[in-house]
């Protein structure tokens, strides 16, 4: 789960990170009563969305302003007018792909004089199964551009869980920025309190870009990215609090609340599998042969009627899909209980486009004869490959 920046900044603040003082407003006429309460004489207007690259960002309406998604503005006045012009807008992004995210919710923050800005954060590191900092004097940048052009300027390394946090991290933080006196002291400091905050609230993710030196050598965390294992999410339920429903796939959204593991893609085929492995490599053939997924969904290994009927409505509500591949191997899913769980689904919702279905595995007999025995148009695939080689041949025919 991820959260705003504003949102972000206010949790780090409550371990002591040192951020700029700002304002979250949700309509145009709370923009002036938030500047003239931070003061000035600079603020910085902030689009609020789950997505990266907002400053280089454009907005679809013609009525937006011609700059991006983050504003300086030198004046009460440029505050009220940059935040008519963003609020309710379509802001696209690198991130947002060509859709863009509508803008419900700006930050009204204090401006910085910034001597220099850098790149910081924590993240989980599966190969080591420890929490890794990422650390560049490349703030403000793409980290991944960095990488991909000067990954010379990148510092990586990992904390042992057994010790945490220790001074040498801190010291090689400081370091890695080229920082000395009391800039190292305030950055070695921050990298301990934001490896706290990563542990205590079950982050994934924790960046810092940019954290900056202003020129009265202050460290200050001038934007912050922030998200959360959602697996953790119930023992926090101060975290949960802060999810904004208007930032998720409404599939996506759907999903959860049956507990099933759905990410919305791009594609026309409609995917539902058991098994995140069996998932991806099912994605994958689709490709393969030409075609691209409309989505992930894996129903899990224990799915019910219910779960795999809710799974289907799921994928059938997307417009973009034009053919669905069901593909299960039974283990301690059963067969039959998928069968059930289309049938019910195809009944309830009806079937418009064409429909592909491998079964293995498990109760794979009882299956076949319910799909067989159901009158529906199901086309049935004896292996993986068949099966992706089917429903490209029949959304092709279709189109």
């Amino acid at each position: 789960m991820n959260i705003h920046e504003y949102q972000a900044k206010a949790l780090l603040k409550e371990f002591g990170a040192p951020v700029s003082r700002g304002v979250p407003i949700f309509s145009a006429d709370e923009a002036r009563a938030a500047a003239e309460e931070l003061g000035g004489p600079v603020w910085v207007v902030k689009s609020q969305i789950h997505a990266g690259g907002r400053g280089k960002g454009r907005f679809k309406e013609a009525d937006s302003g011609e700059q991006g998604g983050v504003r300086l503005a030198r004046s009460v006045d440029d505050v009220a007018t940059y935040a008519a012009q963003m609020l309710g807008k379509t802001l696209v992004t690198h991130q947002t792909g060509p859709a863009g995210k509508v803008v419900n919710r700006l930050y009204i923050e204090d401006g910085s004089d910034i001597a220099d800005e850098f790149y910081l954060s924590a993240l989980v590191d599966r190969e080591t199964s420890r929490i890794a900092f990422v650390v560049s004097t490349e703030g403000g940048m793409d980290i991944e551009a960095v990488a991909a052009e000067t990954p010379e300027k990148i510092v990586t390394f990992s904390v042992d869980p057994a010790t945490g946090f220790m001074p040498h991290h801190g010291r090689a933080i400081a370091s890695a920025l080229k920082l000395s006196g009391d800039p190292a002291k305030q950055v070695a400091k921050l990298g301990a309190l934001l490896f706290k905050a990563f542990n205590d609230k079950d982050m994934s993710l924790l960046e810092i870009n940019p954290l900056i030196r202003t020129k009265d050598d202050r460290i200050v965390c001038l934007d912050a990215k922030v998200g959360f294992d959602s697996n953790a999410l119930g023992r926090h339920a101060d975290i949960l609090d802060l999810r904004d429903l208007t930032e998720e796939d409404d599939k996506e959204i759907e999903a959860s609340k049956h507990d099933l593991s759905y990410i919305a893609l791009d594609g026309t085929i409609g995917c539902m599998v058991n098994g995140a492995g069996l998932a991806m490599a099912t994605m994958d053939i689709i490709k393969l042969y030409g075609e691209e997924p409309a989505n992930f969904l894996d129903v899990g290994g224990g799915a019910s009627k219910e779960k795999v009927t809710a799974a289907f409505k799921i994928i059938t509500a997307d417009d973009n899909v034009k053919g669905i591949l069901i593909n299960i191997f039974g283990g301690i899913m059963r067969c039959d209980v998928i069968a059930e769980g289309v049938v019910a689904a195809v009944k309830e919702v009806g079937l418009q486009v064409p429909l592909v279905v491998r079964l293995e595995g498990t109760n794979v007999d009882k299956g076949k004869a319910i799909i067989d025995g159901s009158g529906l148009n199901v086309i049935s695939a004896d292996d993986l490959d068949d099966a992706a080689q089917k429903i490209v041949k029949a959304v092709r025919e279709a189109a």
